[in-house]
């Protein structure tokens, strides 16, 4: 797995975590989530879209995690391999 694929992982899972939180009854933009983690609205969106060549860095992925109530681990599990 190269870094590429790797930030694909983690934006999909984002994503798929942050659709998660809205079903349960609040609402989780990507501005609004940017704004929690104070990172840009531009990062959560290009991770979002797997279009990005960004990384992310350990530090916002926690944070984004703590926001979403997920375990930082969550972001790293590509489903497409599991069995």
């Amino acid at each position: 797995m190269n870094q590429q694929e790797l930030y694909k992982i983690i934006g999909k899972n984002i994503k798929k975590y942050r659709k998660i939180y809205n079903k349960n009854g609040r609402k989780m933009t990507q501005e609004r989530l940017a704004e929690e983690a104070d990172v840009s609205v531009s990062l959560i969106s290009s991770l979002e879209s797997e279009k990005t060549n960004k990384g992310i860095s350990i530090v916002n992925l926690y944070k984004i995690s703590i926001i979403l109530g997920v375990s930082i681990d969550k972001f790293l599990e590509n489903e497409e391999n599991d069995d």
